[in-house]
């Protein structure tokens, strides 16, 4: 039985991953975290879920509650909350899986400094789909070569508030990284006006925001007379925490670093 602490448990993805983990006989939540302040503090977090009581409740002090976890999950995009997060963890010696996005190159290396000496999963996207498919379009690019251009395009909920989207970036740095590009130099974010012809070296790069979209992305692989695409689309939320949690499972007793989903599924590099 793994011990769960989730943070950041009263949104969206902390409810659901809550709700997944109290069907999953592997599984037992433990502990429930949010922000100082947060309406939900104090409330039961089995009932916060849907799923009725668990007797635990939600709080706001994170090292109390790591002695009675095995380890913790965390999808909460405030850069600040994810750094303090990873120094807890490491001072508890605690592995942590992580589904923040948005950081910055700073917070990164912020990130990485407070988790050295841990077990760490971070990924953009937890879901087993996009973890191959981004395997896919490495592959794709490289067998397709420089003759065929390169898009990304992803659409999202009206509520998110990075954009493009962290799985958006890992799809084009896939790709550029088997075409030998330097992404933050051939990143094309959008086009207007009279920009020129399209260039070998770029990657465009687009978000659209409407509605509840849980999360569509596509890469266009464009040539002469004929086009190749990859398609992902989430229908729910749950295809994001399912990943998460067997990350969870896999991640405890690894040696310390950093891994992604590509370690958990056991996928060889390319």
């Amino acid at each position: 039985m793994v011990r769960l602490l989730v943070c950041g448990t009263a949104g969206r993805m902390g409810r659901r991953l809550v709700a997944l983990a109290h069907d999953d006989p592997e599984l037992k939540v433990t502990g429930a975290t949010e922000r100082a302040g947060h309406p939900a503090l104090g409330t039961d977090v089995g009932e916060l879920a849907g799923v009725g009581r668990m007797g635990v409740p939600v709080a706001v002090d994170l090292a109390a509650a790591l002695p009675a976890a095995d380890v913790v999950v965390a999808f909460v995009n405030v850069a600040a909350a994810t750094i303090d997060q990873a120094q807890a963890c490491a001072a508890a010696e605690k592995p942590l899986v992580v589904g923040t996005t948005g950081l910055s190159e700073d917070q990164e290396r912020q990130f990485r400094q407070a988790a050295a000496g841990i077990p760490v999963v971070k990924a953009s996207n937890f879901s087993v789909g996009v973890t191959v498919l981004l395997q896919l379009v490495e592959e794709a690019a490289s067998l397709l070569g420089p003759s065929f251009d390169i898009e990304v395009v992803e659409s999202h909920h009206s509520l998110k508030k990075d954009a493009p989207s962290g799985t958006a970036l890992s799809l084009a740095r896939a790709a550029a990284r088997a075409r030998g590009i330097d992404l933050e130099q051939g990143a094309r974010h959008g086009r207007k006006g009279l920009v020129g012809e399209r260039t070998r070296n770029e990657i465009g790069i687009h978000a659209l925001r409407a509605g509840d979209i849980v999360g569509h992305h596509t890469v266009l692989f464009g040539g002469m007379g004929e086009t190749l695409e990859f398609v992902h689309r989430a229908q729910s939320r749950d295809t994001f925490a399912v990943g998460a949690l067997r990350a969870a499972k896999w991640v405890i007793g690894q040696p310390p670093g950093f891994y992604t989903m590509r370690d958990v599924l056991g996928l060889k590099p390319l």
